[in-house]
Order: C-alpha cells, then sequence, then structure tokens
C-alpha cells in the first residue's frame, strides 16, 4: 500500500472502531479471508475463525442493545473502554512494519479519532433517547451500521475520498461535541430533578427597613 491508503485505513479502522468496533473487524476479516485485501501482517489476525466468531457474536449483542432506548447509553458506557483502546491497536497494527515509533504515533493519533468518534455517537444517543419513540434510535442505529461499511469500504478502496471525508467529519465533530455536552447536561439535569433531586436555590436579599428616627 501506497502511503495515501496506509493513512486511509489507519484512521479508518481507528473512526470505524469508535463506532462500531465489531463490524469493523468482522469487515476487515471478511474482505481479508477472501483474499479481497491484503491486510498488513499486524491485522492478519483479523482473520482468524476464532476472532471473526468472537467478533460476530458481540455484533450481535450490540444490535439489539444499540436500538433499545437507554440500554443504548449503558451499552455505550461500558464499551468506552473497549472501543477506544481497540482503536488504538487497530491503527497500530494498520500502519504496517515501519518502526516503533511510526506505530506508536499511529496508535496516539487512532486512539485519540476512537475517542472523538465515540463521544460523538454516545452523546448523540443520550439526545436521541429523549424521544418517546424508539424508532429514532433503529435508524441511527442502522445508519451507524452502514456508515461504518461504507467509510472503511471507502479506506480500502477510494481512500483519497476517505481522508476529504474524514476531514469533514473531524470539522464536524469539533463544532459538534460541545454542544452535545450542554445538552447531556440538560438532560442529566432533568433526571436528577425528576427523581427527588432539588434544584438549587438562589437566596433572596433580605430588604430590611432602614432605621425609623426616634421622637426626641
Amino acid at each position: 500500500m501506497d502511503i495515501t491508503q496506509t493513512i486511509a485505513l489507519t484512521m479508518g479502522v481507528a473512526w470505524a472502531s469508535g463506532i462500531n468496533l465489531y463490524a469493523a473487524i468482522l469487515m476487515l476479516g471478511y474482505l481479508g479471508t477472501t483474499g479481497n485485501i491484503d491486510l498488513p501482517p499486524d491485522l492478519q489476525i483479523l482473520t482468524d475463525p476464532m476472532v471473526m466468531l468472537a467478533a460476530g457474536l458481540m455484533y450481535c449483542v450490540e444490535f439489539f442493545a444499540d436500538k433499545i432506548p437507554g440500554v443504548d447509553t449503558g451499552w455505550d458506557g461500558l464499551s468506552t473502554f473497549i472501543r477506544i483502546p481497540a482503536g488504538a491497536v487497530l491503527a497500530a497494527g494498520a500502519i504496517g512494519d515501519v518502526g516503533p515509533a511510526a506505530q506508536l504515533a499511529a496508535g496516539i493519533a487512532g486512539g485519540t479519532l476512537a475517542t472523538g468518534s465515540h463521544f460523538t455517537k454516545a452523546g448523540t444517543r443520550v439526545l436521541i433517547n429523549t424521544s418517546p419513540e424508539p424508532f429514532t434510535n433503529w435508524f441511527a442505529s442502522i445508519g451507524e451500521d452502514v456508515a461504518v461499511i461504507a467509510g472503511l469500504w471507502a479506506a480500502l478502496y477510494n481512500p483519497v475520498l476517505f481522508i476529504v471525508l474524514l476531514v469533514l467529519f473531524i470539522l464536524l465533530m469539533i463544532w459538534l461535541l460541545p454542544k452535545l455536552w450542554r445538552g447531556i447536561k440538560k438532560v442529566f439535569g432533568w433526571i436528577r430533578r425528576l427523581f427527588g433531586g432539588k434544584p438549587e436555590v438562589i437566596p433572596e436579599t433580605e430588604h430590611k427597613e432602614p432605621d425609623k428616627p426616634q421622637k426626641t
């Protein structure tokens, strides 16, 4: 692979891991097993049947958990400890055998990108869960799976297009994350008040009548 393909694959696996790690592993493992792509040496383990079986089972669990309001947020919370480290490891493996310094740099960049895509997804889901109907969750979950597959396909077969789209995603993420954080704070504030939390009371300034002059 040339430098453009290497960068696209490195950032692609990190970005996809933050959204749906198991779908990313399954897609790369399948393409590597069928000979459609030549995976870097450190990623060829993804073609192992045991790895693909484990990823497939976890994908099935996530497929259903990701479509239940409230459960998806809990699942995202637990997945924080899996998606982000996995994104860093996959990015370091995708860079190829170019030396430990380059692999470490790829791992740092990949972990950062996986963190951003993960928290963008998780934050969006918290706000979506304020909707009383479940259909929005279903559409969001399916859309995320399609985005992961399409994004990895672009990273593998049209790396220039993927890099352009990734830059646009990063700009959108920088703009969106502060707004998501403010929205999440409002949601959890509402939940706290709903379950008995008392709103903060600002004491009123005491007004005292001026002392009346004494009569002589």
